[in-house]
């Protein structure tokens, strides 16, 4: 069983069990079944769910509904579950299974293996049963065309003592799904880092004055902006699990694999390292701990720290595709450390900018506070590093409507712009904020199911490798719907000016992209400026001559002359923010 254990669980030996699903018919059991195995596959956990389906169309279609036939039933799938759980697999059983004794026996059955065995309870009152009874099963049974259905005329006798009860008339699926994952993360079954929980790095508020005494005697290392940056992602759990500036073996994981590998697969796409001088590698290394300083300020302490080579070349390679020395991160790259230091952050107090925008910086846990003071059962993301116009506004306006057909009651709009590095033609951080206030203030997207928050990471261009970064951090603050643009984190190749990644690519790597299991992609659809209704419209091209494409050099090029894009393109306010912004530049030119 170890060895099984070794190979068929891959990291962290042995995690065979089964997860007992009870309840009424309609009670949600096989859709927490399946949610549960696609996330833990897709973690790199391996799982199988076993239901009416898959059994009683196979192994049990000799078997009808009879009192003997059902005691059977339930018998045959502990069985079987028995075997799939020794085999080294997290099995999840949905079956109504009404009867106490019958489930005490698929019980003895994994005990007298030494197999891990969790009842849980789908619980959801009779009442939200029959409303969700899309088979018209209920309605027959109380019209008795179909006799000793459970929960009418036949008796389903609750748990007593089930390891978890699940009210799913009052929880969302994504709600049900985590408190299976944290029964089994307190069983040891699976680790704490497929969680998806925020691993905030600040120093407790008690110990801040003793930790702030031992980073003043200790070795420091000065960082940069660009440093800094990367510790406040870090500190606020943008990156969790991740505990501080990635050691070599995070490293190689992240840049070969995509993914933090120990413990399950976890979707890490982009590496997060500190470079430092050789200079500052000898004198440090073997040193227990240094502390971080910005501007003559202790920021941060580095425990344990792990110095490697900072192989650029290689690194660029395999992280953008390229190592065109033009590029601008890339240039940050090749002109940076030629080491790497890792280790254990501890941050003593939060990153402020005192910039005027720091009432915008949520960190992950304050943002997922606000969804639920708001009562949001859906949170769609949307990231961006321009001005939004109103083809942006489209996307965001339909998306909305659609998760209102599907039958959300009040989904929440994260309009979370980047707010750290961005290469110098960009529009800077302060006036595109002032530009999204006024998008809010003129009501081209609803203030009142909005957030505005800034997004800390710096931007790397790094294309379809990055926007997997950029889902997955919305994904970590509770976005679980998340828009992806046109060509996402690219930009012109610097020498051919040719897109630099093909720009349907990011949609696509998303789409398939390992460990983004809580959030669904929202695919770009491509919207013009339709002349006939003045007005951003999605793009057809059974209707081409209708429309007009209004490039990013287009509008600089009308905002810079002061002159008006054709109406209905931008809301008036946030086009006058434009204006004065490509005029300030003219003025200090």
């Amino acid at each position: 069983r170890s060895k099984r254990g070794q190979v068929v669980g891959t990291k962290g030996g042995f995690r065979g069990c089964t997860i007992w699903l009870t309840g009424l018919s309609g009670a949600g059991k096989t859709t927490i079944s399946f949610a549960l195995e696609d996330y833990l596959v897709s973690h790199g956990i391996p799982c199988y769910s076993l239901d009416g389906d898959n059994i009683r169309h196979g192994l049990n279609k000799n078997l009808g509904f009879s009192a003997e036939d059902r005691e059977e039933n339930i018998r045959r799938v502990a069985e079987v579950a028995k075997l799939f759980a020794d085999a080294g697999l997290v099995c999840v059983t949905s079956f109504i299974s009404p009867f106490a004794k019958d489930r005490d026996e698929a019980r003895s059955i994994h005990a007298n293996s030494g197999l891990p065995f969790f009842e849980v309870f789908v619980h959801a009152p009779l009442e939200v049963c029959e409303s969700r009874d899309v088979k018209g099963l209920y309605k027959k049974a109380r019209a008795g065309e179909i006799k000793g259905f459970t929960g009418i005329d036949s008796d389903y006798e609750c748990p007593e003592r089930p390891e978890l009860v699940l009210k799913t008339g009052e929880l969302s699926i994504n709600e049900c799904l985590h408190q299976v994952l944290d029964l089994l993360r307190e069983q040891n079954i699976v680790p704490n880092e497929i969680l998806e929980e925020v691993t905030e790095l600040f120093v407790p508020e008690n110990m801040v004055n003793l930790v702030l005494a031992d980073a003043n005697t200790l070795p420091t290392i000065s960082i940069t902006k660009l440093d800094l940056q990367w510790v406040q992602v870090l500190a606020e759990g943008w990156a969790s699990p991740l505990k501080g500036f990635m050691r070599e073996r995070e490293f190689l994981q992240t840049l070969h694999f995509g993914n933090l590998l120990d413990g399950g697969a976890i979707n890490m796409s982009i590496p997060i390292v500190l470079p430092v001088s050789t200079e500052t590698k000898e004198k440090l290394d073997g040193c227990a701990a240094v502390a971080l300083e910005y501007q003559g300020s202790k920021v941060a302490v580095l425990r344990n720290p792990e110095f490697y080579a900072h192989r650029k070349e290689e690194r660029c390679a395999r992280q953008w595709g390229t190592t065109c020395p033009q590029h601008p991160y890339i240039k940050m790259v090749m002109e940076g450390g030629d080491w790497l230091v890792g280790g254990d952050l501890e941050v003593l107090e939060r990153i402020r900018w005192n910039d005027g925008l720091d009432q915008y910086r949520f960190t992950p846990k304050e943002l997922k506070q606000k969804f639920k003071h708001m009562k949001a059962d859906a949170v769609f993301a949307f990231q961006l590093r321009n001005p939004i116009h109103n083809g942006h506004a489209l996307l965001m306006q339909d998306t909305k409507r659609r998760l209102l057909d599907r039958g959300y009651k009040n989904p929440v709009l994260l309009l979370h712009p980047l707010g750290g590095w961005t290469k110098d033609d960009d529009v800077p951080l302060h006036w595109r904020m002032k530009q999204h206030d006024a998008v809010l203030e003129e009501g081209v997207l609803d203030p009142a199911s909005t957030i505005v928050a800034i997004f800390p990471s710096p931007m790397m261009y790094a294309g379809p490798t990055e926007v997997q970064w950029h889902c997955r951090a919305r994904m970590i603050a509770g976005a679980n719907f998340y828009i992806v643009g046109r060509d996402p984190a690219g930009m012109p190749h610097p020498e051919t000016k040719n897109d630099l990644y093909e720009p349907t690519h990011g949609g696509k790597v998303l789409s398939m992209a390992p460990g983004l299991t809580s959030v669904e992609i929202i695919p770009f659809r491509v919207a013009a400026y339709n002349k006939t209704k003045k007005a951003m419209d999605f793009y057809d091209k059974g209707r081409h001559d209708e429309f007009q494409f209004i490039s990013g050099t287009m509008m600089r090029n009308l905002a810079q002359r002061g002159e008006n894009p054709p109406d209905g393109f931008m809301a008036p306010k946030a086009w006058s923010v434009l204006v004065k912004y490509y005029s300030s530049l003219q003025k200090n030119n």
